[in-house]
């Protein structure tokens, strides 16, 4: 927050016209279809659990929107334990999207996150497409709701075969068939556990999709030495933090080549640098995952630290930033 003249300004941060001396504001909000969102930061579904875990330690009115931890028809246990360990610059985890099922969720969780008058992204999850019907429907009716999250492309659930994101065809239908169920926006995360990701996005914008959320986490694994065990109780899991930040860049610069639709981008973001890099190469939002594990207060950093940056270099509007890369 910045302070002029003695006194404090209490939206955004300002600079002075060369021509009249006015303050001017410089403007964060960015657009991802119909959904307004006063800065382009927001949480990463699974990382964040319905919000109310972090409200004691940060104002969660200033984050851009929120993602919520990924919701299926009917309750999960999710994978045995342990479920998380620690890998280098980064983590695996195989959780199995553990959760208390839609009924729960519209009952529990909902009305917390409705009072926060954040945008509201639900991340929904199914074993069939006819699941993904029926959750879209129910969250359309949803005072609330502003858009969903179609999780095709979590690698780490026990016994499952081919992701529908590593399918073209198969995004194409699902995503298609979400579409005819509401009128929400809907974003299609990816995998990046594919050979052609920008093929895959086609597949979701031409289907109905009006953004994408890529990527989520690689397959991977960890052995215990010791006991020549995996660590993991899934045996495999999925791999975020710094350690895929690289690539996960270089496949949202492929993607934002391929399509007209905006793309929300997660993969490493660790501070106010990191989610430039990725505005950079074509990403209208970023969502903050790992992060939020190592200090809570990360998302509001990198929103502090876009609000520095745009000040130092004189820039008014972030979306001038938005697919900026010279090549």
């Amino acid at each position: 927050m910045a302070q002029y003249s003695g006194r404090r300004i209490s939206v955004g941060i300002f600079k002075q016209s060369k021509r009249d001396g006015s303050i001017k504001p410089m403007k964060l909000g960015v657009t991802i279809h119909n959904l307004k969102l006063k800065n382009p930061v927001m949480v990463a579904s699974g990382t964040f659990g319905y919000a109310q875990e972090f409200s004691r330690f940060i104002n969660i009115k200033k984050l851009g929107a929120i993602i919520t931890k990924t919701i299926t028809k009917e309750p999960r246990k999710g994978n045995p334990p342990p479920r998380v360990i620690e890998t280098a610059s980064g983590m695996l985890n195989a959780i199995g999207l553990q959760n208390e099922g839609i009924e729960n969720f519209l009952k529990e969780k909902l009305p917390f996150l409705r009072k926060l008058r954040v945008p509201l992204i639900v991340s929904i999850g199914g074993h069939t497409t006819q699941e993904y019907v029926e959750l879209a429907k129910m969250l359309g009716e949803a005072k609330g709701v502003d858009a969903l999250e179609l999780n095709i492309s979590c690698p780490n659930i026990a016994h499952s075969q081919r992701l529908v994101s590593q399918d073209a065809d198969a995004t194409a239908v699902l995503v298609a068939a979400v579409r005819k169920a509401t009128v929400k926006t809907i974003i299609t995360k990816l995998s990046p556990n594919v050979s052609d990701i920008a093929s895959i996005a086609l597949a979701a914008q031409d289907a109905g999709s009006d953004a994408l959320s890529l990527i989520n986490t690689f397959l991977g694994m960890s052995v215990d030495v010791a006991r020549r065990r995996p660590k993991l109780g899934n045996v495999t899991g999925g791999l975020s933090g710094p350690a895929i930040k690289p690539i996960a860049l270089r496949m949202v610069w492929e993607v934002a080549k391929a399509v007209k639709i905006p793309i929300i981008a997660s993969g490493g973001i660790m501070n106010a640098e990191d989610a430039l890099e990725f505005l950079i190469c074509g990403a209208s939002a970023v969502s903050v995952g790992t992060a939020n594990f190592v200090d809570p207060r990360t998302s509001l950093d990198i929103i502090k630290g876009l609000e520095t940056y745009l000040e130092k270099n004189k820039i008014n509007n972030i979306n001038s930033l938005i697919g900026s890369l010279q090549i």
